[in-house]
C-alpha cells in the first residue's frame, strides 16, 4: 500500500504534516470484496480505518440470543444503514445521517447502549424526571452489565437488521434471515454510501 499525505492537521494532536493515507482493496471473511482506507497520524500514532464495501448484498436481519458468556466475544460487523435492536429492554438504535458503521464484538455493542443509557439517565436526574423512569433506566443498565457475567441471569436478543445486507455477527450460534417486506419499508437506511469503521475493542 502507497501513502499519500494528506494536507490537514492531526484530528487529536493538531500537528501538520505528518497524517497521511493509505488505500487497500481486499476481502473480509463472510463480508466480500471492500475498499479499506486508513488515515493515521506518525507524530502521534493516531490511527483510523474505515471499509467501504465493493457492493450490496440482500436485505438481512441476524439475531443472537445473548445467554452464555462466550456471546459477548462474538464479532460484529455494523454498517450504517444498520439498525440495532434489543427488544426484551425495548433498545433500538437506528442509522441516522451521518452513522459510520463499526466492526467490534458484542460487548461493545452492549457497550455503547450502557453508555446511552448512563447519559439519558444523568439528563432525568437534571429534568427531574419521575422516579419510574430513572428506576427503568437503571434496570436496563444492570441487564445489560449482567451479560458480562457467568451465568447470564436475564439472557437478551440482540438484533441487527440492515436494509443493505452489509451487517454481520458472526457467531455459530446467531441467526440469519431476509428481512420481511414491511421490516425493509420501516426501517431507515442511513448516509450513502455505507463508510465503515473500525474498532477493535
Amino acid at each position: 500500500m502507497d501513502e499519500v499525505p494528506i494536507a490537514t492537521p492531526c484530528p487529536v494532536c493538531g500537528v501538520e504534516g505528518h497524517v497521511g493515507m493509505l488505500t487497500h482493496i481486499d476481502e473480509i471473511p463472510y463480508f466480500g470484496e471492500h475498499t479499506q482506507v486508513t488515515v493515521l497520524c506518525h507524530d502521534c500514532g493516531w490511527r483510523q480505518s474505515d471499509f467501504i464495501p465493493a457492493e450490496g448484498k440482500k436485505p438481512g436481519a441476524w439475531s443472537l440470543i445473548i445467554n452464555k458468556p462466550e456471546h459477548i466475544r462474538a464479532r460484529v460487523v455494523r454498517s450504517s444503514s444498520c439498525t440495532i435492536r434489543i427488544s426484551e429492554l425495548d433498545l433500538e438504535v437506528n442509522p441516522g445521517t451521518s452513522s459510520t458503521g463499526y466492526v467490534s464484538n458484542v460487548e461493545g455493542v452492549i457497550d455503547r447502549f450502557m453508555e446511552i443509557i448512563v447519559m439519558v439517565t444523568r439528563q432525568a436526574y437534571v429534568d427531574d424526571s419521575e422516579i419510574e423512569v430513572i428506576n427503568q433506566l437503571q434496570k436496563m443498565h444492570t441487564t445489560l452489565l449482567e451479560l458480562k457475567e457467568d451465568p447470564i441471569p436475564n439472557p437478551v436478543t440482540l438484533e441487527f437488521l440492515d436494509p443493505q445486507g452489509h451487517s454481520q455477527i458472526l457467531h455459530e450460534d446467531s441467526v440469519s434471515r431476509e428481512l420481511e417486506p414491511d421490516e425493509f419499508e420501516q426501517l431507515p437506511t442511513g448516509p450513502e454510501p455505507a463508510v465503515f469503521e473500525k474498532n477493535d475493542l
